[in-house]
């Protein structure tokens, strides 16, 4: 009885194994598709009723072409760079970027990454990277300023790809709902999984923001089910001063912004203007 209930258990075990094993490599095989959620035009809300917006196209590094809009403000104070997160696409984000123009008066550069909306390809980390350069060189030659002078502003995955852009400096950096890396947020969602070893993507955002040396304005809530906030904490220790961490108390990661966002970034920029790039 003993060694039939012992090659059962170990029958069981080995298929145990089998399954773990299958699903680790399923997770690695689809991991830009657990990672990208594109919408592609028309999806969306390409005709936002009270945003003028020029169309911005330009092109990547390696060739691919991307698209986004500029919408400018009157008078600006600020010009911001904004790098949405993994879902949708730029049109999703229309009544923000009419906030930053008419709350706050910031011209604003909102593109799409590679395979969003209506740019062309498939998204990577590279390839996001090179999107991001790329767009904040068309702004900075569309509003005849230099591309330190820009602020960045990122949300969730966005603000990934924001701290890899202050690395080369900026006025200033804002990030909304975003984490400490990749492998981290998988981590916590999957933590039953080897995904620090599986991960190729890494948006290694704890690694590089100590390199970034300008002021730094972040966004959290502490209900956020996706980024959990300890991530949020956890990237904001590792940045330099200047900085300030908003703690949104019952925000979770797709709210709108909180209340006092105008309020923090009138005072944001006011300080950003008097410091100079950096």
């Amino acid at each position: 009885m003993f060694k039939v209930s012992f090659k059962l258990a170990l029958r069981w075990l080995g298929v145990g194994l089998l399954i773990y094993v299958a699903a680790a490599l399923i997770m690695a095989f689809f991991e830009d598709s657990l990672i990208y959620f594109p919408s592609r035009h028309p999806d969306g809300q390409w005709s936002p009723n009270g945003l003028a917006f020029e169309d911005a196209e330009f092109t990547a590094a390696d060739g691919t072409r991307i698209h986004g809009w500029y919408v400018p403000a009157p008078a600006p104070r600020a010009v911001a760079l904004f790098s949405h997160g993994n879902g949708g696409n730029l049109s999703h984000r229309a009544d923000f970027v009419r906030l930053l123009r008419d709350r706050l008066r910031i011209s604003t550069l909102i593109y799409d990454y590679r395979g969003y909306g209506r740019s062309e390809g498939t998204p990577n980390e590279a390839g996001l990277l090179q999107d991001a350069r790329a767009a904040r060189a068309w702004l900075a030659r569309r509003a005849a300023i230099a591309e330190q002078e820009i602020i960045l502003f990122g949300e969730s995955l966005g603000g990934a790809v924001s701290v890899d852009l202050a690395v080369d400096g900026a006025r200033g950096l804002v990030l909304q709902n975003t984490f400490s890396s990749l492998p981290d947020v998988a981590a916590y969602h999957y933590s039953w999984l080897p995904v620090r070893l599986l991960l190729r993507t890494q948006f290694d955002s704890i690694r590089k923001i100590s390199d970034f040396h300008g002021r730094l304005l972040q966004f959290h809530g502490d209900r956020d089910e996706i980024v959990p906030l300890p991530l949020a904490q956890r990237l904001f220790a590792a940045a330099n001063e200047p900085k300030r961490f908003v703690l949104v108390e019952g925000g979770n990661h797709n709210d709108p912004p909180p209340g006092s966002f105008v309020a923090e970034m009138e005072r944001f920029i006011d300080h950003a203007l008097a410091e100079g790039a950096n």
